[in-house]
C-alpha cells in the first residue's frame, strides 16, 4: 500500500505500514498512535497528529425525494485543519454515532487540537 502526506512531514514506508495494520478504523479513518490516516479512492493519505490545530464535524444536508415525500439526508463529514486553519481534508463519516465516537477518541489523541469550528466561520452564519 502506498501513503501520500498531506502536510511536508515525511515518514518512512514501513512506520507507516505497521501503524497502519493495528490503527482504530471508523469509516474510512484510522487512527494510528502518531498519524491520522483516510482512504479516498484507491490512496491513503496520513497526518501526523501534531500538524493538527483543528478538528470539527461538518453536516451536509442533501435533499432528497422519497416515495412518500421530500426529506434530506444528513451526511457527516471530519473537516481537519492545519496551520492558520486552512482545511487539510474533509473526510465522509458513516453516520452521527460514529462521528461522535471519532471526536471523543480524537480529543483523547490530540488533547493541543482546538475542537469547533473556526470563529470567522461561526460569524458568517
Amino acid at each position: 500500500m502506498r501513503f501520500y502526506p498531506l502536510t511536508d512531514v515525511q515518514v518512512e514506508e514501513s512506520q507507516l505500514n505497521e501503524e497502519y495494520k493495528v490503527a482504530r478504523e471508523i469509516g474510512k479513518i484510522r487512527m494510528g498512535e502518531l498519524r491520522l490516516y483516510f482512504r479516498a479512492g484507491l490512496k491513503t493519505y496520513y497526518i501526523p497528529y501534531r500538524c493538527i490545530h483543528r478538528l470539527f464535524r461538518r453536516v451536509l444536508a442533501v435533499p432528497a425525494k422519497l416515495c412518500c415525500g421530500k426529506g434530506d439526508f444528513e451526511i457527516e463529514n471530519l473537516v481537519i485543519c492545519g496551520e492558520n486553519d486552512q482545511e487539510l481534508a474533509q473526510v465522509q463519516l458513516p453516520g452521527r454515532k460514529a462521528a461522535q465516537i471519532l471526536m471523543e477518541e480524537l480529543k483523547n489523541r490530540v488533547p493541543e487540537a482546538e475542537f469547533g469550528r473556526p470563529p470567522e466561520a461561526a460569524a458568517a452564519e
